[in-house]
């Protein structure tokens, strides 16, 4: 497939401006960033929220207000929110974000180690979660931080059920999940089901090894400020569009380009934008 949709990821719901001074908070700074990443080559945007003082939130009103100042700048990106939000929080902070009426949504498939707390996602809230979004009529896209959460996601898609075909984002190189090797990202994506789509996540510095081979496999990327804050070791990112500047860079070297917006909802089985 040459038709590549980028993910940016603009601020997740970590990363300081001691890290990435650009990292945006605001709706209005969200919104500005998810513009300058489009321009570069993104097709959809993993939303997080944050108050102005950088501190995260799965508000309701503070999560519409933020994909309300994206659609008025960008509308023909595609909206995906984090239902992950922050750990530690609750089942019912994460569902918030749904209230802001996305197209798609993040649903993790399995408690991983997250640095240095615990993501948690027992088989219960996984249910909870999908068929929340089924309920919104929102598509998920199953986050997969560790071979067993294929697994997870298999039982998740019978379950729910989740009808057609499935996205998955592939995170690699989280400290306690799988690490960011080529390898492993071949051996997840080896294992999807046949139609699904897939896009992939490295981390820090398996930022470069993941996109490239996700790319070279005929996979998606997502990249951004929640994901690393390098555009190669020891060269920081001023915006997120360096991030997916060199995404669209390595995809040109490799006969791929940027989809069309509605070329990306095409891949997605998504509705043409209105």
């Amino acid at each position: 497939m040459d038709d590549l949709i980028v993910t940016v990821a603009p601020c997740g719901a970590e990363t300081t401006r001691e890290q990435a001074p650009a990292v945006p908070f605001t709706p209005a700074e969200i919104a500005a960033e998810t513009r300058r990443a489009f321009d570069a080559g993104a097709r959809m945007v993993h939303v997080h929220s944050r108050w102005d003082d950088g501190t995260p939130t799965q508000d309701r009103v503070r999560y519409a207000e933020t994909v309300a100042a994206i659609r008025s700048q960008v509308p023909e990106i595609i909206i995906q929110v984090s239902t992950g939000g922050a750990i530690g929080m609750s089942a019912e902070e994460r569902l918030g974000s749904l209230d802001a009426r996305p197209e798609m949504a993040s649903l993790t498939c399995g408690t991983v180690n997250f640095g240095r707390g615990v993501f948690e996602n027992p088989a219960p809230l996984m249910l909870e979660f999908a068929r929340a979004q089924l309920a919104a009529g929102v598509k998920p896209e199953l986050e997969i931080f560790d071979a067993g959460h294929l697994d997870n996601a298999a039982w998740l898609i019978a379950k729910a059920p989740l009808a057609g075909s499935q996205h998955f984002d592939l995170v690699l190189n989280v400290p306690g999940g799988l690490r960011g090797t080529p390898a492993n990202l071949l051996m997840l994506a080896g294992r999807l089901s046949e139609g699904s789509t897939w896009s992939a996540t490295g981390i820090g510095r398996a930022f470069l090894p993941i996109s490239a081979t996700a790319l070279a496999a005929g996979g998606h990327v997502r990249c951004g400020f929640e994901d690393q804050v390098e555009v190669e070791p020891g060269v920081p990112a001023r915006s997120n569009a360096d991030l997916v500047d060199r995404v669209v860079g390595l995809a040109g070297l490799l006969g791929r380009r940027p989809a069309s917006p509605a070329r990306a909802r095409e891949i997605l089985g998504l509705r043409p934008a209105e």
